[in-house]
């Protein structure tokens, strides 16, 4: 049986005729640049999933830079973030020309570990970048102590956790401001780039509307430096019809990470913590295993698509070879490079393509 370890034509071949209808719709309008598509999934993305507010923007890595922006990150500065994500979480940092500096994470969770966090605080450091890493929030309560207590400005990179919930508040509400991606492979995913930016304080909101179309609130009239971050009509048309399905997407997400993590007997293997102040959505499920290279290879063989998400932690990126923080730096960050591996957990997944992927890791010689 073949389980591929995503596939995005499944979910789009599933709703082809009402996505082609909105984009349809759009096209025969012309609303190509933010405009009423791109308003009514801003108001129903936050409705939905429980913000004051959204704005969307033309991918996940624009609000983070915005983000970066309202906090008046600069030259100068340290932001505190993790080296266990996608580069997209320390670009924001650098785009404003302050420095990324790399806290270690947590073995269970893959997520920043608060204690690292308060030991890479300097005089120098302005703000940190909590990423909540394949849908797993973060430890928000610890963090928020730390943010607090030294006065730290702190965004939430929610890329891969849309619909998660800390404590029962939403991501992306526990800090100052929160970003989303709605890059195609995302929970909830768009047909090209998009992402979103929340805040539960008002001023920054109004702040970064202004900034995602050039400084201006008013055509020709740029009260302050901004970009063009705008999303495109289409990107907000066919999130529009995606939406509604987020809550059942989820869910089988969730079924099938139960399944995986009650079925997966193999010696050696770590599974993903479940911690309980919030539960995951499961953008990845990413176990780890001493002999990791190997069990992929066994996997491959049964006809189990697998990815190695993240091979490499940004510390030891060729791009930020200039903070010298060679390997041995972030040792579980490192660990958790070398031994992990990402299983197949789309909606679209049998029952029995699950069960495939459970007996064929329990089958490894390990």
């Amino acid at each position: 049986m073949k389980v591929p370890f995503l596939d995005l034509g499944l979910q789009h071949k599933a709703i082809r005729t009402e996505a082609l209808a909105a984009l349809t719709a759009t096209y025969d309008a012309t609303r190509f640049c933010l405009g009423k598509d791109v308003e009514e999934f801003e108001k129903n993305f936050a409705a939905t999933l429980g913000y004051p507010r959204a704005l969307g923007m033309n991918s996940g890595t624009a609000p983070l830079h915005v983000a970066c922006m309202l906090a008046g990150f600069g030259p100068g500065d340290e932001v505190i973030t993790t080296p266990f994500t996608f580069i997209s979480s320390a670009w924001g940092i650098s785009y404003v020309g302050a420095k990324p500096v790399f806290a270690d994470v947590e073995e269970d969770t893959y997520n920043l570990d608060p204690a690292k966090i308060a030991a890479a605080i300097t005089p120098k450091t302005k703000g940190i970048i909590v990423v909540h890493l394949f849908g797993q929030p973060a430890r928000m309560n610890e963090i928020m102590a730390v943010a607090k207590q030294h006065n730290l400005f702190v965004i939430e990179d929610c890329a891969q956790a849309v619909g998660a919930r800390y404590q029962g508040t939403p991501v992306g509400l526990l800090g100052d401001a929160g970003t989303f991606s709605f890059y195609p492979t995302k929970n909830l995913g768009g047909c090209g780039e998009g992402g979103a930016f929340v805040s539960r304080r008002e001023e920054l909101q109004t702040r970064a509307r202004h900034i995602r179309v050039h400084g201006s609130d008013r055509r020709y009239y740029h009260d302050i430096i901004g970009g063009n971050f705008r999303m495109d009509g289409f990107q907000g048309a066919l999130l529009n019809v995606k939406l509604p399905h987020l809550a059942a997407w989820t869910a089988r997400r969730q079924a099938i990470a139960a399944a995986y993590l009650s079925g997966i007997k193999l010696t050696g293997v770590l599974l993903p913590a479940q911690p309980a102040y919030g539960k995951s959505v499961f953008h990845q499920f990413t176990l780890r295993h001493p002999r990791r290279d190997a069990l992929r290879e066994h996997l491959t063989r049964q006809d189990v698509g697998t990815d190695l998400i993240y091979p490499v932690p940004l510390h030891l990126q060729k791009c930020y070879a200039d903070l010298g923080q060679g390997r041995g730096t972030f040792p579980v960050a490192e660990r958790i490079s070398d031994s992990c591996v990402s299983l197949p957990i789309f909606p679209e997944l049998t029952d029995a393509q699950v069960a495939h992927v459970i007996e064929s890791i329990n089958s490894f010689a390990g």
